[in-house]
C-alpha cells in the first residue's frame, strides 16, 4: 500500500518527460495506465533490449505501470479511451495541443464531462505566450534555457549536458505539479488543469542561482553564479587519480590552507570570506588544485575525513550497483522475468515510514488492454473488434 494507492493515472506521454512523471505516481503506488499507439512508445526501441519492444530506455522510465494500446484516431479508440477515463483520477499528455481538439481530448470538453479529472497537459512552451505549440524536445530546451550557454562559459564550447536534464527536471516537476493539483482536489472536490511547460520549467531551475545580480534594479551583475561557471571547478586531479573536495565555509578553508601548509591564504583579501572566494573563484579553485595534484587520492580522502572538509572519489557510472552504501538501503532491485531472465532497476529514494512499494516490470505493449477494458464494462467481442482495428 503506498501513499497514492487507489489513485489511477492515465498516461498518454511518450519518451521520457511524461513517463518520468507518471513513474514517480507509480512508485507512490499509484495506477499508472500507459495508453500508446499501435507501434508502441518509442523508447520500446531505443537501446539495448533482450525482448523486442522492451529496451532499455523504456525500462528505465515505465517500471510498475500497466500499457493499453489504443489508436485514438480510431471512433472505437476514443470510446474505449473514454471508458476508462470514468475511473480516472488523473489524464497526462504529452501531445501538442493543437491536435487536442481533433481527438476530443482538449481540456475544456474533458473537463466538462469529468469534473474531478486532473487534467496535465506536459507541453513545450506555455499556452499563453508566442512559442506556444512549438515542438520541444530535451536538446532544444538545454540550448533555449541557458544551459548551452553555461556550458559555453565554463568550457570554451556550447554543449549540452550528457543527460536528458531538461525531460528528466521536467518530469519531476509535472510529478509534484499532480500532488499538488490532488491535494486541491480534496479540499475542493473538483479537478484542475495543470499545465507543465518545459522552457519556462527549465529556466526557473537555471536561474536559481544564476539570475544573481538580476534579481536588483538595476542590476548588479549579469546572470551566472561565477563558482559553479569557473573552468577549474571540477574533479582536481591528484598524483593518481581524482578526487572531489568541497572546502566551503570560513573554517573549512583556514582548515585546508592549513593542511598544504599555507595558513597565511586564509588572511588573504581575495580568500578570507565568502563573499571574497566568490569574487576570485577561478583563482581559488586554481591555486586549489595545484596543492591537490601534488599528493594521492588516498591521501586527500583521510585528510578531508580528518578536517570535516566533503570530499569523495570519483566513482564510475557501471560500478555504482556495487556501491556499498547502494547495496545497503536496496537501492537496486532485481526482478525475475519469464521472457528475459533477471532484469534490475535503481528504486526510487523515497521512503515513507521506512517502506516504498513493490516495484513492477515494466509492460509489454498492450498487455493490460483486455482485462481494463473489461473491467470497464467492455465484453469480449467489443475488445476483440477495438483490437483488430488497432492492427
Amino acid at each position: 500500500m503506498g501513499a497514492l494507492t487507489g489513485v489511477r493515472v492515465l498516461d498518454l506521454s511518450s519518451v521520457i518527460f511524461g513517463p518520468m512523471a507518471s513513474q514517480v505516481l507509480a512508485d507512490y503506488g499509484a495506477e499508472v495506465i500507459k495508453i500508446e499507439p499501435p507501434a508502441g512508445d518509442s523508447t520500446r526501441y531505443t537501446g539495448p533490449a533482450v525482448e523486442p519492444g522492451m529496451a532499455a530506455m523504456f525500462m528505465g522510465s515505465n517500471r510498475s505501470k500497466k500499457s493499453v494500446v489504443l489508436d485514438l484516431k480510431k471512433p472505437q479508440a476514443q470510446a474505449a479511451l473514454h471508458a476508462l477515463l470514468q475511473s480516472a483520477d488523473v489524464f497526462m499528455h504529452s501531445m501538442r495541443p493543437q491536435k487536442l481538439a481533433k481527438l476530443g481530448l482538449d481540456p475544456d470538453n474533458l473537463r466538462r464531462q469529468y469534473p474531478r479529472l486532473i487534467y496535465v497537459g506536459l507541453h513545450g512552451f506555455g499556452e499563453d505566450g508566442p512559442y506556444a505549440g512549438l515542438p520541444a524536445y530535451d536538446d532544444v530546451i538545454q540550448g533555449m534555457s541557458g544551459l548551452a550557454d553555461l556550458m559555453e562559459r565554463q568550457t570554451g564550447e556550447a554543449r549540452y549536458l550528457p543527460t536528458i536534464a531538461a525531460d528528466k527536471t521536467c518530469g519531476l516537476v509535472g510529478a509534484h505539479a499532480v500532488l499538488a493539483a490532488l491535494y486541491q482536489r480534496e479540499r475542493t472536490g473538483e479537478g484542475s488543469f495543470v499545465e507543465v511547460p518545459m522552457y519556462e520549467t527549465m529556466v526557473g531551475f537555471n536561474l536559481v542561482e544564476h539570475f544573481y545580480g538580476m534579481h536588483f534594479t538595476p542590476a548588479l551583475s549579469g546572470a551566472g553564479y561565477p563558482r559553479v561557471m569557473a573552468p577549474w571547478r571540477k574533479p582536481y586531479r591528484t598524483l593518481d587519480g581524482h578526487v572531489c573536495m568541497m572546502p566551503y565555509t570560513d573554517a573549512h578553508w583556514r582548515r585546508f590552507f592549513a593542511a598544504i601548509g599555507q595558513p597565511q591564504l586564509a588572511q588573504d583579501e581575495r580568500f578570507a570570506t565568502q563573499a571574497m572566494r566568490t569574487r576570485n573563484i577561478a583563482l581559488l579553485l586554481e591555486t586549489m588544485s595545484s596543492y591537490v595534484a601534488q599528493k594521492e587520492t588516498a591521501y586527500w580522502l583521510a585528510t578531508c575525513e580528518e578536517l570535516e572538509i566533503p570530499a569523495a572519489p570519483v566513482a564510475r557510472m557501471d560500478d555504482l550497483p556495487h556501491d556499498p552504501h547502494l547495496q545497503a538501503t536496496g537501492f537496486f532491485v532485481e526482478k525475475e522475468d519469464a521472457a528475459m531472465g533477471v532484469v534490475k532497476f535503481p528504486r526510487s529514494s523515497v521512503r515513507i515510514n521506512g517502506t516504498q512499494p513493490a516495484i513492477g516490470m515494466p509492460p509489454r505493449l498492450g498487455e493490460h488492454t483486455q482485462a481494463l477494458l473489461r473491467e470497464a464494462g467492455w465484453d469480449d467481442a467489443r475488445i476483440a473488434a477495438l483490437q483488430s482495428d488497432n492492427s
